[in-house]
């Protein structure tokens, strides 16, 4: 299990996580009713079985991730993020694109996703 204790290590973390191949280390990184979305579509996937899920899929994926921090802004309990990632099967690159992210300080000190948008930095502009 991974624990976040510096907000604009979050994306690193995940990574690390996903790298892992544990799907419970990816989870251990957001709150029980956390809200993940993985496209444009607006549909949300809410709480952990939803996103374990998800994160099933992902997981048969081949590669390994890299997600660099682009920002982190805190205020008080809460910060807003946003990572560029790549995951990457060799030099062949799979996917990429950058994330949108709001996480929480819980009361043991650590940080978990609260909002996890995955492409959500990297979706066309609304014209």
């Amino acid at each position: 299990m991974f624990k976040v204790t510096e907000p604009q290590l979050m994306n690193e973390t995940f990574a690390r996580a996903f790298n892992s191949r544990r799907i419970e280390n990816m989870l251990s990184l957001y709150e029980p009713e956390a809200i993940l979305l993985v496209d444009g579509s607006g549909c949300d996937l809410v709480g952990l079985p939803a996103i374990a899920e998800e994160f099933t899929r992902l997981l048969a994926a081949p590669g390994t991730m890299v997600s660099l921090n682009n920002f982190c802004v805190c205020r008080g309990d809460i910060a807003l993020l946003r990572a560029d990632f790549a995951l990457r099967d060799g030099e062949r690159v799979i996917a990429s694109g950058s994330t949108a992210e709001v996480i929480r300080r819980q009361n043991d000190g650590s940080w978990l996703y609260l909002i996890d948008h995955t492409v959500g930095a990297s979706l066309p502009s609304v014209t």
